[in-house]
């Protein structure tokens, strides 16, 4: 609760849903991070399914991001009876994205790189709004999503970081040339998901992910964390290759889908 009361915005809807007393659901509207569309987010206990809750949220949530003027939503789907029930109201879909994960044991820092020095955001904290201008933005085109990834400078300080000690920036004369680390999960404090990781195309091809993302994993060791997870788009072959390199496994598969505006009921 304390994590979405920070995340509040006037933009965003929050919604619960009840059943006969009992809380059995809860919805988001918000801004997609894909420029132009609107990101809903119904979620229902799987007992309380097919009674009407789910499109009772779905429906509210759609309702708000049209008032907001969006004319394209999109959301994701796990499994196959909630790709039934999106396809009900027109969302089709659009890409998937597969989960990693990599359970962490005794991990070695690796050697210290000699073409650049690698600090942390909790070392250097101003370097964390240079690593959205030198990095993020340059990098989020090589998004394989189907719309350039809308991130504010406000957005990426307050929803892209949450542990500063645990994002590792690689540094060259100043300029921020790679970022990569960890989100950490304060209701599991043994599990983190690995934070967006990203390099300057004139960097690429010299291991500046494969240290940075080395050095997420010693950190994570020494913090008692002993799992990490991502989610790698399926035309990110470069990223996949990496993390497999690493010693990651494959988990499940989240499907992206997208709808226009308004939705109609089936």
């Amino acid at each position: 609760m304390a994590e979405l009361r920070q995340l509040d915005r006037p933009h965003r809807l929050l919604l619960l849903a009840e059943l006969d007393g009992k809380v059995v659901g809860n919805g988001l509207s918000n801004a997609s991070d894909e420029a132009g569309r609107a990101f809903l987010a119904p979620r229902v206990l799987p007992e309380a399914r097919r009674q009407g809750v789910g499109t009772t949220l779905l429906l509210a949530l759609a309702e708000h991001a049209v008032a907001r003027g969006y004319e394209q939503g999109r959301s994701g789907v796990e499994d196959d009876g909630s790709l039934a029930f999106a396809q009900q109201f027109g969302f089709a879909e659009t890409g998937r994205q597969v989960e990693q994960l990599r359970r962490i044991g005794a991990e070695p820092w690796p050697p210290p790189p000699t073409e650049y020095e690698v600090v942390t955001v909790a070392q250097q904290p101003w370097l964390w709004t240079r690593a959205y201008e030198q990095v993020a933005l340059p990098t989020f085109p090589d998004m394989d999503v189907p719309s350039l990834l809308n991130v504010s400078a406000d957005d990426w300080k307050k929803e892209w970081i949450n542990e500063p000690r645990a994002m590792f920036l690689a540094v060259r004369g100043g300029e921020v040339i790679g970022v990569a680390g960890l989100m950490l999960d304060t209701d599991k404090p043994e599990r983190a998901e690995v934070a967006y990781t990203a390099v300057r195309p004139e960097w690429r091809g010299k291991a500046v992910a494969s240290t940075l993302k080395r050095m997420s994993m010693a950190w994570a060791a020494e913090h008692g964390i002993t799992e990490i997870h991502t989610w790698t788009q399926q035309g990110n072959s470069n990223m996949r290759r990496l993390n497999e390199h690493l010693g990651f496994v494959y988990g499940e598969v989240s499907i992206s889908v997208r709808a226009a505006l308004p939705l109609t009921f089936p």
